[in-house]
């Protein structure tokens, strides 16, 4: 699994977006590439948070920390940092390549029911958008709409092409600001987790004493939709449910 490393540029750029970022964090990113390729996965793995720890994030990084993490043995890390570099970077081929590859290696996989076919298909329409660039296509078709609205009503033209140009953009308006609500919901109002423990029973209610509804196993995502004490209420992905000790899970 190959690194990403910052150029020039892209740092520069990553700059003026966060001023935060400390002086010597690129520096420690390098280092950490260092100790990877010579396969000190450790060390790698504790500059990278080290980075991270000083409010640097960037898909680059946590796609880095994902792969020195599978290449350490621990894969409910690395599918942690390849979903948060997803999210930053839904285009990037790389990343859901290695995302695909190392849920592979889980050693429960969630078959069996069949997912919704509507939100599979939403989906896979907005997988590799980022959520900023559906915004701004929703806000400029919107503008678009108005601009239109104002030729056919402000200054009176009303012709065929005019009435077609508002029913096409108006359709697209819908369209457009329904994907981007719908990637919003999914990715960001929704709260989803990893499990990263080892020995992960999920239980039928939020106790110790409650009876065992499934065995987990790092790497498998789910989605967080209650909490009680210190157990989450998790929905896996083919829809069975039940309740987890948060300490087994990281949340994305």
């Amino acid at each position: 699994m190959r690194l990403r490393t910052y150029t020039l540029c892209a740092l520069t750029l990553f700059l003026l977006a966060s001023s935060a970022l400390p002086a010597e964090a690129p520096e420690e990113f390098l280092v950490a590439n260092r100790f990877y390729e010579e396969k000190d996965f450790a060390s790698a793995i504790r500059l990278y948070e080290s980075v991270l720890n000083q409010g640097l994030e960037s898909s680059a990084l946590y796609f880095n920390l994902g792969n020195a993490y599978f290449k350490n043995g621990d894969l409910g890390y690395a599918v942690l940092y390849y979903m948060k570099a997803r999210r930053l970077s839904p285009d990037d081929a790389d990343i859901r390549q290695n995302l695909r590859f190392a849920r592979q290696y889980s050693r429960v996989q969630m078959e069996g029911v069949q997912l919704n076919p509507i939100n599979t298909f939403f989906s896979s329409i907005v997988d590799s958008y980022r959520l900023s660039f559906m915004a701004w296509v929703s806000s400029l078709l919107f503008v678009l709409l108005m601009l239109i609205l104002i030729v056919r009503f402000g200054v009176g033209m009303n012709n065929s092409a005019i009435r077609a140009g508002i029913i096409l953009v108006l359709l697209l308006v819908v369209v457009t600001s329904g994907l981007t609500t719908f990637k919003y919901r999914r990715d960001y109002l929704a709260r989803r987790a990893v499990i990263v423990s080892e020995e992960s029973p999920v239980l039928t209610g939020p106790s110790p004493q409650s009876d065992v509804e499934l065995e987990g196993a790092p790497g498998l995502i789910v989605e967080i939709l209650d909490q009680t004490g210190d157990y989450y209420h998790v929905l896996f992905e083919n829809k069975r449910r039940g309740w987890i000790n948060r300490d087994l899970v990281a949340v994305i």
